[in-house]
């Protein structure tokens, strides 16, 4: 990756924040790296060193800034956007992958040898996959350090680390202090809520139009799945160690995030996914300087800035939303999926405590609690059903058309059977392809996928009812085709320019 050495250190310069995330700052007279935004004084030109991840910047010896934390900086809209084998590869190693699988598990994912990836990503990123994934570790561990009372050897493992050795080793090096040191850090909160209860904030770069998101998400909250309350969203989630409830409320600066975890390992693909449903990697000034330079949409840009593209936490749940919502309202699908789901259980909630007990080799073990459990914060939320849920489920329990019907068990079974992925690491054009091959699925649900549950930032549905009479009200053309020409002006985010038509429809 080339970072042009004016232009990034007119960015340190000047403290703009619009480039945390892009690239790092390594200054060789304290050894420390910083974001661009760092408030410090600016360091002279010839001790300035740049770097595209938090990751070569500590593979170059620099140590993380205790000031502007560049470790919690916003992912980089890049990785967010391209769609290529270094985007995919950054947006699954963010979901925990290589922590769970590996690199091969890694490589396996992306068709890809493990020789051949690594090259990839040090050309582009100046560190390979272990590097990138052992930066988030560290992240991690710090978070699990600094917000909750889990014992160090135990947060250790929760963070990914082998050993504990290498846990404390890592620290030591990335933030140059040991990690009882951070638990002491002035200003830590303790922790007051369940070791399974983790409170933190999630950065974005601003503007962030915090109104357009809650729209957006609550006529579309199923009941059960998810609620909007007095600004937060809160959903569950099914990830890869267990269940977990996220509350989500948009501030000025930060989105602040509740995590209730069944296991604390599931952190960094809680967080990853808490950040791609909200776009909060997104560069929102890149994108509405493209809209907003359309006379049509000026206007709008200017009344509403930072309007987000909401993404998906579950590609499948998505996937079998815009299947049942295919030609009717918003609200009769939403309906319509709340009646599909009634029959299934909801399952107990293991969300609980955890205790830490060590054993005389030094190895931590994880021990659940025998005690009945506390409530669920705010009501009974649970994750989207699984494919093999929605298969089990009798032919009365959906009330749609029979054609509908088998296309959404179809899909449950191209995800089961054929391992079709729908999440950020698929491949895009691949998957939208496999879409279409699919009996009762066109190109406005594979578009609609592409756009919120593969990430896809150039998706335009000019077929769309509500895209149509948005682009009427805005005095563009309303005929798919004539609109179709029209919004080669707005490439690469036609996806966001959806949204604003949605708004103004």
């Amino acid at each position: 990756m080339e970072l042009d050495f004016e232009r990034c250190y007119r960015a340190v310069d000047s403290r703009d924040q619009r480039f945390d995330g892009w690239f790092y700052t390594g200054v060789t007279s304290t050894g420390i790296y910083c974001r661009p935004s760092c408030p410090a004084v600016t360091p002279k030109r010839r001790n300035v060193r740049f770097y595209p991840s938090a990751a070569a910047a500590q593979g170059a010896g620099f140590r993380a800034c205790r000031r502007c934390r560049p470790d919690t900086a916003p992912g980089s809209p890049e990785w967010d956007v391209r769609a290529d084998v270094v985007g995919r590869a950054m947006r699954l190693i963010a979901d925990g992958v290589v922590d769970r699988d590996g690199v091969p598990g890694l490589a396996s994912r992306l068709g890809y040898t493990e020789r051949h990836l690594h090259r990839m990503l040090t050309a582009e990123l100046g560190a390979g996959p272990l590097a990138l994934a052992r930066a988030q570790r560290a992240q991690t561990a710090r978070t699990l350090i600094e917000t909750t009372d889990l014992g160090l050897a135990e947060i250790a493992f929760a963070a990914g680390f082998g050993s504990v050795r290498q846990f404390n080793e890592t620290i030591r090096e990335v933030y140059a202090v040991a990690p009882s040191a951070l638990r002491a850090a002035p200003g830590r909160s303790p922790g007051a809520v369940g070791a399974g209860t983790i409170s933190l904030r999630l950065a974005y770069r601003p503007p962030l139009h915090a109104p357009a998101l809650l729209d957006f998400l609550t006529c579309r909250a199923l009941p059960g799945i998810e609620a909007v309350d007095d600004g937060t969203y809160r959903r569950g989630l099914r990830l890869p160690h267990g269940p977990a409830e996220v509350a989500l409320t948009p501030l000025p600066g930060y989105v602040a995030a509740t995590l209730r975890l069944a296991d604390v390992r599931d952190l960094a693909p809680a967080v990853a996914r808490c950040r791609r449903l909200l776009d909060l990697d997104a560069d929102p000034a890149a994108v509405d300087a493209v809209l907003g330079a359309d006379p049509a949409l000026a206007a709008v840009v200017a009344a509403e800035p930072g309007v987000r593209l909401p993404r998906a936490a579950d590609g499948f749940e998505l996937a079998v939303r815009a299947i049942v919502g295919q030609q009717v309202s918003v609200a009769g699908a939403r309906t319509t999926v709340s009646r599909l789901l009634r029959p299934l259980p909801v399952p107990p909630s293991p969300l609980v405590d955890h205790e830490v007990v060590v054993r005389e080799n030094g190895v931590s073990q994880q021990q659940l609690h025998d005690q009945p459990q506390r409530g669920r914060a705010g009501g009974e939320l649970r994750a989207f059903p699984t494919p093999e849920e929605i298969l089990s489920l009798p032919n009365d329990a959906y009330r749609m058309p029979a054609a509908r019907r088998e296309t959404i068990r179809t899909l449950a079974r191209a995800v089961v059977d054929d391992g079709l992925d729908l999440d950020q690491g698929a491949d895009r054009a691949s998957t939208v392809r496999t879409l279409t091959a699919l009996p009762g699925i066109g190109a406005w649900t594979a578009g609609y996928l592409a756009m919120r549950a593969l990430g896809d930032p150039d998706v335009l549905l000019p077929t769309d009812v509500a895209v149509r009479r948005g682009a009427a009200a805005l005095g563009l053309p309303a005929t798919p085709a004539d609109l179709d020409a029209y919004a080669i002006r707005w490439r690469p985010w036609r996806s966001y320019a959806v949204i604003r038509l949605w708004r103004s429809a």
